[in-house]
Formats: structure tokens, sequence, C-alpha cells
């Protein structure tokens, strides 16, 4: 194994954040997509997926500048549930890395790894 491939870092599709190479995971890197076991047994593709498709339809109808608030993606009885904005929160980040959207915070772009704290979502 190179130096390089020991430093690669990866994108969990579950929690949208990005990791990196652990000593643990030196056998079987190539094979590794989840960040944690808590993120491999939450996996549920087509719930995340259409999640973000609501993200993004929600800015469509917006200016250009407008944000939203990533609870707007859920139904108002659902917004009070953590576990389900974290996956709001989640959809979000994966729609950032892939350069789809903004996340910001008191108008500043924030990296989707580190924001945490009141969410604001802005497209690209």
């Amino acid at each position: 194994m190179t130096a390089s491939t020991a430093r690669a870092s990866k994108l969990c599709p579950t929690c949208g954040r990005t990791f990196e190479w652990r000593k643990a995971w030196a056998r079987d890197w190539e094979n590794v997509v989840y960040c944690s076991g808590g993120c491999r047994g939450a996996r549920d593709v087509a719930d995340e997926a259409a999640l973000e498709a609501r993200i993004l339809a929600l800015l469509a109808t917006r200016a250009r500048d407008a944000t939203i608030c990533p609870s707007e993606a859920l139904p108002t009885e659902q917004r009070q549930d953590r576990a389900r904005m974290e996956r709001v929160r989640s959809a979000a980040r994966r729609l950032a890395h892939r350069g789809a959207i903004v996340i910001t915070q008191r108008g500043a772009v924030q990296n989707p790894d580190h924001a945490r704290g009141p969410l604001r979502l802005r497209k690209r």
C-alpha cells in the first residue's frame, strides 16, 4: 500500500460526511463504503434519494439566491423528529459534496462536513 492510498478519503453514502483511511481498514480499504457500523445499518437508498429530490425541488421553486431550511423538506408533523432531521441534513451534505447546493450559516458558505447548528441550503 502506498502512502497516497493510505491518506485517501471517501464520502459516506449514508451520512454524507467524508472519512479518512484507518489502520483497521488497511487490508480492505478498497471495499470500505460506510464510515461506521451505524451508517452501514441505517442505509435506505430509496428514502435518501427522495429527500435529495425534495431538497432540489424546493430550491427550484425559489429565487436564485434564496435559501431554504432543511426542515422544509419534511412534512410538518415530522419536523420535530431529530432522526428524520438528521437524515435531511445528511442528504444536504451529499448534495453539497456533489456540487448541487451549498450549505450556509449566517450567509457564509460552510464545509458540509463541519457545519453544525442551524443551516440554510442554497443553489450553487
